[in-house]
């Protein structure tokens, strides 16, 4: 009898993570094999698609957009870039100073959030329009050109990513300096600490898993994203999403679609370790433990 309640033991942890593993082999893994497969595949829609593993469809792919898939990754760091030096204070101000009211504060930056994405980017291409709220006064005061315009420019891309993408570098930075406790603060203070040397010192490298976090959480969708080049942006600022999203469902070359994505992958990939390791995850790890 008390076999049974100790191999109930041992299976419980894999039995409770059985659902999210099937969960993502279902709709992650299984996907990605096909891609692959996909990728490595020569044929047409009419004539049928078949496995030939043919490499050099990642080569043309790189020859054919490599300006694209630059474009996507300098984007995605300045919107990155940008994001956490907005994020930062609002964070910092609504956890050392938010009260009684940091849901209410919080809730506020998530507000427009409710909206659907593509409906809050159409909405800034309104007001980025050439006689928009914004555009328009200012013209008609004679402070802008009348041939000046924002959109189908790389400022417009960049603008719509980086308040399409703000709550995902504010979350993490709110959580990890909320868990920051204030007597630390107190205590470099009284050891004589300036209010710089103390954020400095203190809370800054205690708040680098949020940094670490909100940082990922930014870059990644970022450099894939493809609605707000297409609604704000032009031919000069296309990105690689919008490639591949006309490659599968336009042009319907899904070899070379699947190839572009999984350059993508790498390249962020690549860029995700390289980052990593610039921060140090082993600090970073400390740092949040502690």
């Amino acid at each position: 009898m008390s076999a049974r309640p100790r191999a109930g033991r041992k299976l419980a942890p894999y039995l409770l993570v059985l659902p999210g593993g099937l969960w993502l082999a279902a709709f992650f893994l299984i996907p990605t094999v096909v891609m692959l497969s996909l990728s490595l595949q020569s044929g047409s829609v009419e004539e049928g698609f078949r496995l030939t593993w043919r490499v050099s469809t990642y080569t043309d792919a790189i020859s054919l957009y490599h300006t694209q898939l630059v474009r996507s990754l300098t984007y995605s760091a300045v919107v990155t870039g940008l994001a956490l030096v907005v994020a930062y204070p609002m964070a910092y101000w609504i956890a050392f100073h938010g009260g009684s009211r940091k849901s209410s504060y919080l809730f506020l930056i998530l507000l427009p959030f409710f909206v659907s994405f593509v409906i809050r980017t159409v909405s800034w291409q309104f007001i980025l329009s050439d006689q928009g709220i914004v555009l328009g006064p200012l013209k008609s005061l004679g402070l802008l050109a009348e041939d000046f315009h924002l959109l189908a420019t790389s400022a417009a891309v960049i603008g719509g990513l980086t308040y399409n993408f703000l709550p995902f570098m504010v979350l993490p930075l709110y959580v990890s300096l909320e868990r920051i406790d204030p007597s630390l603060v107190e205590a470099a203070s009284d050891l004589y600490a300036s209010k710089v040397q103390g954020f400095l010192r203190v809370i800054l490298p205690l708040s680098l898993p949020g940094v670490f976090a909100g940082v990922l959480l930014t870059f990644v969708p970022a450099a894939a994203d493809f609605v707000n080049a297409t609604i704000l942006g032009g031919p000069g600022t296309t990105m690689i999403g919008n490639v591949i999203q006309t490659e599968y469902l336009t042009n319907l070359d899904y070899p070379l679609a699947s190839a572009l994505s999984f350059t993508l992958m790498a390249a962020l990939l690549i860029g995700v370790f390289a980052y990593a390791r610039a921060l140090g995850t082993e600090e970073v790890l400390e740092v949040s433990a502690a």
